[in-house]
C-alpha cells in the first residue's frame, strides 16, 4: 500500500514539473526551460517526449553544448531518433567551425548534413568561402531579407562565434556560441 501511494505521490509531483516546463516553453522561455530541463535530468530520462523539448529549449536559447545529454538519451522511437540526429549535425557543425574559425582548420573539403538551424546556415556558408576573413556577411538562401554576419570576438581568453541576425538591414538578434 505505501508503494502504491508513493508511486502516485511522485507521478503527482513530477506531473506538475513536466507542466511547468511545457507552460515555460510555450510562453517561449526557452533558456529556463534548458536550464530546468538539465538540472532536473533525472526526472525526465525516461521521457523522450519532454528530454526532447529540452533540447529543443536548449537549442532556441542558443545553449548547443547542452545537447550532448538528450542526444545520448533519445534513441526508443523513430522520432527521438530523428531529433537526436538533428541535434547532433548542429553540436558537431558548431564544434567544427568554432575549430576551423580560431585554430584555422580547413573545413572546406567536408560534405556534412545541414538544417534550417542559424549555426547551420552560417556552416554552410563557411565552408564554401576560400579564404580566412575576420567578418563574413552572407544571405539567407530561402529569403533574401534575412542576412547574417559571421565573426569571431574573445571575452576573457575565450574566443566565441558570433552571429548577429538581421532583415532588412535591421538587427534581429544575436547568436553567440563557444
Amino acid at each position: 500500500m505505501k508503494i502504491a501511494l508513493i508511486l502516485v505521490l511522485a507521478t503527482f509531483l513530477y506531473g506538475d514539473f513536466k507542466q511547468d516546463i511545457f507552460k515555460l516553453y510555450q510562453d517561449k522561455k526557452y533558456s529556463k526551460v534548458c536550464n530546468l530541463g538539465y538540472k532536473n535530468f533525472t526526472k525526465l530520462k525516461n521521457d523522450e517526449k519532454f528530454i526532447s523539448l529540452y533540447a529543443f529549449a536548449c537549442l532556441k536559447s542558443d545553449y548547443i553544448d547542452m545537447l550532448s545529454v538528450p542526444i545520448t538519451k533519445l534513441k526508443q522511437s523513430k522520432e527521438s531518433r530523428a531529433n537526436a540526429s538533428y541535434f547532433s549535425i548542429i553540436l558537431m557543425q558548431k564544434k567544427l567551425l568554432y575549430y576551423a574559425m580560431v585554430d584555422g582548420y580547413d573545413i572546406s573539403s567536408l560534405n556534412l548534413p545541414s538544417t534550417d538551424y542559424v549555426l547551420s546556415k552560417a556552416f554552410d556558408f563557411y565552408i564554401k568561402q576560400n579564404r580566412k576573413k575576420d567578418i563574413y556577411i552572407f544571405n539567407d538562401d530561402k529569403n533574401n531579407r534575412i542576412s547574417y554576419k559571421l565573426s569571431l570576438t574573445k571575452k576573457r581568453g575565450i574566443y566565441k562565434i558570433v552571429i548577429d541576425e538581421f532583415y532588412d538591414n535591421k538587427f534581429v538578434k544575436k547568436h553567440i556560441y563557444w
